[in-house]
């Protein structure tokens, strides 16, 4: 699915700002997990949760598990197009993503790749 990206399923996809909020933060950090994601966005696991599902749907972000835990980072097969896009867009908007950078930044307890969330 990945290889058929068009720019209007990535754009679609990509639409939510919460969606978008969360793309941007995994192409910075390569990779979080969804307690990161509740942290830095303020919102519900729930919400994170299902807003993963739609970006996982839609074949921009992949999932890994270790133990219980998943971590999601952008799909490696994506087009060189959408890295190349969404990289523009990091480094255009840090002040639009810098209130969450911030709170992901001060997590108490964040983990380390092999620890859990706490």
């Amino acid at each position: 699915m990945v290889e058929h990206l068009t720019p209007t399923t990535v754009f679609k996809c990509l639409a939510d700002e919460t969606r978008a909020r969360m793309t941007l933060l995994i192409t910075r950090e390569g990779e979080l997990c969804v307690c990161e994601l509740t942290a830095a966005l303020e919102e519900s696991q729930p919400k994170i949760s299902r807003h993963l599902a739609q970006l996982r749907s839609c074949g921009v972000l992949e999932d890994r598990r270790q133990g219980q835990w998943v971590y999601y980072r952008l799909h490696p097969h994506l087009p060189d197009w959408v890295h190349e896009m969404l990289t523009t867009i990091l480094a255009a908007n840090k002040h639009w993503l810098r209130p969450d950078t911030e709170r992901l930044e001060g997590m108490r307890n964040r983990p380390g790749r092999s620890n859990p969330c706490a």
